[in-house]
């Protein structure tokens, strides 16, 4: 099959320089970038009027009535921390240690399927972005670029994440090609065992793989940026699974080729992985604590709790609902996602027992309002708000913030 980084591709043609290239921003620009998008919302405002509209459903939609997406943000606004004054002037370390790798920031980006559909050459563009940062990066087994098309943009900070093959020969080639490619951390996404129904995204017209119909050029036609960077990357696809999958056609409008490989994994299915990666080994889609056990036993490195963002099944809980009874089931690394909008969001996951938060929609939002420019941006952006609600807490470190928690709500206590 395909194992290890073939020199032809180890350095992508045009990623030298050119448009794709990540350049730090000069000081005022800077200052008008902050002025303008000074946050997520205002980027993701600009991204959707850039990114077609069968693109930007995607990216933006949840499963059902889209309950859980909004449960997630109510739950989170129910944080509440407590300021505190007389502190004098310091500056708060925002750094991280996670998986023994040190981050000057306590978020990383989170894989996201098809994340070339959102902006030309995503991935390449956000793993770049994010090892300049020191931040880690997730590829999805569903990504629009290859391992080994991400490769030279990683320096130790990338994490594979596996959408479980059913067949044993392909699950360890793809190990073997993450591992080969500098992939040091491994994340099995355990909470889509089946499709989930997107209706709006089904209602969008997206279909799998990506077909250009005349409704959904009539769509491109009005993004010239996102048109323009297509047209040169080629119009994204699901590489890693075509290597395998060959041509599949026949798929539902939220299904796409990796469902044909991919298997419910069982927790013999986490044993076989860890008995194959011998680096970190993470569980994603965990929210209910009595789980924590077995993960535990099976020897993972990490717990990660997510409800996908509300794009799995619309009756979860929110993910901070879930996060301090996990916490307290467990000594291992705790990580976040779901709903986060911003610095203040994080602390508040922080305070309640996470060690890390991932973000995925923002990043895109990012690309998709300011191009190559805009990781750098949001980076800087949640940075920013990071520090500036440190400092109305006065906690010097991420470690003083469980402090600084009023009484949880009762959805929200132990």
């Amino acid at each position: 099959m395909f194992a290890g980084c073939s020199s032809e591709i180890s350095h992508p043609r045009g990623l030298a320089r050119g448009p794709c290239q990540t350049v730090a921003p000069a000081p005022q620009k800077r200052m008008d970038l902050h002025r303008r998008y000074p946050a997520i919302a205002d980027l993701k405002a600009r991204a959707r009027r850039r990114i077609p509209w069968f693109a930007f459903e995607y990216l933006d939609s949840a499963t059902g009535t889209e309950a859980t997406q909004a449960r997630n943000r109510r739950k989170l606004d129910e944080v509440l921390l407590m300021p505190s004054i007389l502190h004098g002037e310091f500056s708060a370390d925002l750094s991280a240690t996670l998986l023994g790798r040190h981050h000057p920031l306590p978020f990383g980006v989170s894989p996201v399927g098809m994340s070339g559909l959102f902006w030309p050459d995503a991935e390449r563009l956000l793993a770049r972005a994010a090892t300049e940062a020191g931040l880690p990066y997730g590829l999805s087994t569903v990504a629009s670029r290859t391992p080994e098309d991400v490769a030279p943009h990683l320096d130790g900070n990338g994490w594979f994440q596996m959408y479980p093959p059913r067949d044993t020969g392909i699950r360890d080639d793809m190990l073997t090609r993450a591992r080969d490619c500098g992939f040091t951390t491994l994340v099995l996404t355990a909470d889509v065992p089946v499709a989930s129904r997107r209706e709006r995204q089904s209602r969008s017209g997206l279909t799998s793989p990506p077909r250009l119909t005349p409704r959904l050029m009539a769509q491109v036609a009005r993004c010239p940026a996102w048109a323009l960077g297509t047209a040169r990357q080629g119009m994204p696809r699901m590489r890693l699974i075509d290597d395998y999958a060959g041509a599949i056609t026949g798929l539902g409008s939220t299904e796409h080729a990796g469902y044909m490989l991919r298997t419910s994994p069982d927790m013999g299915y986490l044993h076989a992985l860890r008995a194959a990666w011998d680096g970190p080994l993470v569980v994603k889609g965990v929210l209910d604590a009595r789980d924590v056990p077995a993960l535990e036993s099976a020897g993972v490195d990490a717990i990660w709790i997510s409800n996908h963002a509300g794009r799995q099944f619309d009756a979860a809980p929110a993910s901070i609902e879930a996060l301090p009874a996990i916490r307290a089931a467990t000594r291992l690394p705790v990580i976040f996602d779901s709903g986060i909008e911003g610095g203040l969001d994080m602390v508040r996951a922080i305070a309640l027992g996470a060690d890390f938060v991932m973000l995925g929609r923002a990043w895109h939002y990012a690309l998709g309002a300011l191009g190559a420019a805009g990781p750098a941006h949001l980076i800087d952006m949640l940075r920013r708000d990071l520090d500036a609600n440190m400092g109305q807490l006065g906690a010097r470190r991420l470690s003083d913030l469980p402090g600084r928690l009023v009484a949880a709500p009762p959805a929200l206590s132990l």
